[in-house]
């Protein structure tokens, strides 16, 4: 089948930076240690101001099927994008189906339309609501982009007021969800335990389950609006009580007299003291660490909230299934796999040695490359320097001077940056949060609370979307065709049919099978 293109306006100026230019900062980056690079960056980054036109702009595609010879001919939105379905229309007998996408991983599907956050891989762009991340990281807080992600627009001062003022009366966690909480083991991995509390949550707010009140009870802006800041008050105080059972200790009220972050570290910190009050920087420092993992886009897990919400199921058990898949270390477990490899390499003197085995495959190098980001991730660049801000009130972690020399090892080696393998935000933010003494096990935690803005933005969009309809990819079937049911005495034993392992059986299993039961 061949495929011509032929567009109805120009492909326009395409907006590219030469590759040498890129490294040239980078390095100036890396050598100067200071923030002028970065800026030197995020100009880069955002100078053009005009939207390109999305992937060539609107026009349309000819499609000859070279089974049939017939021509098909399919609109292309300004977007850039194709309907899945026009593909359906081109039917070349067989089983009389038409034809479908094949997409696994869904590496160029898009199945939403979103005005919630924009990413250009290519040039290193992430932008919430139009506006870039590190302006946001800079002059905002995590609840006022909050409401930006939520509605849309920066609060005006009296809306941001309000707004804090209802999330922080909605951060109490019902009794029930505790004793949820105080009931799975003490060594239970804090994601678990983050993912049953808000499980919890679903059953301790029936008013706002579909399932029991009506599945048009979303359409009340006053219901969304109330889950919004009951998700966003609770989820710290679920997250700090997951951190304090891991420690033996009894979960603390959250105070409202603090703002998001210091609130965050003092459920954490306080032992029960009223009157404790986390450090104001390392509390400012957590909180554009919130603002730069508060959303990006359509990742795996804010994917598979759409994808429950779209059934139409109580927003508690999206954002718990989200979490779950934000739980998987390939997601939200990154960070703990750079501490790890910052540890094997152990000096930076280990470093050429290093490199040479990951060119040569026998190691791997983790916080470096992106599934969407070819170019230096804006977020990681906010991340570096707020690295010198927390050692210089917790002490320096040493593994700080290998992450930096291995940073600047691999962006000045050819083999690296032809492959566009730049430093993510994982690779640093691990380091801060060793040095500000979390457990590596609750870093993924750490990554969940600030995401729930993400989350509860695209639920709330996904609701208004006329286009959202319940999710239900097709598949490509490869199995057996058809057989017919046979007795067991007729069955043989199929030489290469899976059978079930051999489970492993405990020695306490094996002591209680052993004995005898008299009846």
């Amino acid at each position: 089948m061949e495929a011509r293109l032929s567009c109805d306006e120009d492909i326009g100026l395409r907006l590219s930076t030469s590759s040498s230019r890129r490294v040239a900062i980078l390095r100036n980056h890396l050598e100067s240690g200071n923030t002028s690079s970065s800026h030197s960056l995020e100009t880069l980054a955002v100078s053009a101001e005009i939207a390109p036109k999305f992937s060539g702009g609107s026009g349309t595609l000819t499609v000859v099927d070279n089974r049939t010879g017939k021509k098909y001919e399919f609109e292309i939105s300004e977007g850039g994008t194709l309907k899945a379905t026009d593909f359906q229309k081109i039917v070349a007998g067989g089983d009389g189906q038409g034809l479908r996408v094949f997409d696994p991983g869904y590496l160029n599907t898009a199945p939403v339309r979103s005005t919630i956050s924009y990413i250009d891989g290519d040039k290193g762009i992430l932008r919430y609501r139009g506006y870039p991340i590190e302006e946001l990281a800079e002059k905002s807080s995590f609840l006022e982009v909050a409401y930006l992600l939520m509605y849309g627009n920066l609060p005006s001062k009296t809306q941001l007021v309000g707004w804090e003022r209802a999330v922080a009366q909605h951060s109490a966690v019902p009794q029930t969800v505790l004793s949820v909480i105080a009931a799975l083991p003490h060594d239970a991995h804090p994601m678990g335990t983050l993912v049953a509390s808000i499980c919890a949550l679903s059953s301790c707010h029936p008013d706002a389950n579909p399932a029991l009140q009506g599945q048009d009870l979303y359409k009340s802006k006053a219901v969304r609006d109330k889950q919004i800041v009951r998700v966003l008050g609770k989820v710290p105080t679920l997250a700090a009580a997951a951190y304090l059972r891991m420690a033996g200790r009894p979960p603390v009220m959250p105070s409202n007299q603090l703002s998001y972050s210091e609130n965050f570290l003092y459920m954490l910190d306080s032992l029960g003291d009223r009157n404790y009050k986390p450090h104001p920087r390392l509390a400012r420092v957590l909180d554009i660490l919130f603002i730069l993992h508060a959303e990006h886009e359509m990742n795996c897990s804010t994917a598979a909230a759409r994808h429950l919400a779209s059934s139409g199921v109580d927003v508690y058990t999206a954002l718990a299934g989200a979490t779950g898949a934000l739980y998987g270390p390939l997601h939200g477990g990154a960070n703990e796999a750079v501490l790890k490899m910052l540890k094997e390499i152990g000096s930076v003197e280990k470093i050429p040695e290093f490199l040479e085995d990951v060119k040569n495959r026998k190691r791997k190098m983790s916080g470096f490359g992106h599934r969407v980001y070819k170019n230096y991730d804006p977020r990681a660049k906010v991340v570096r320097t707020l690295a010198d801000e927390v050692f210089a009130i917790v002490g320096r972690d040493p593994l700080i001077e290998v992450a930096v020399a291995l940073e600047k090892a691999a962006l000045s080696d050819e083999y690296f940056v032809k492959r566009k393998l730049y430093p993510n935000v994982d690779f640093y933010s691990g380091l801060i949060y060793r040095a500000m003494g979390f457990p590596t096990e609750f870093f993924p935690v750490l990554f969940a609370v600030p995401r729930m803005a993400g989350y509860l933005a695209h639920w709330k969009e996904s609701l208004d979307d006329t286009d959202t309809k319940i999710m239900r990819p097709q598949q490509w079937y490869q199995g057996e065709w058809l057989r017919h049911y046979t007795p067991e005495s007729s069955r043989g034993t199929a030489g290469k049919s899976e059978t079930l392992a051999n489970i492993a059986v405990s020695n306490a299993s094996k002591r209680r099978l052993a004995g005898a039961s008299k009846m």
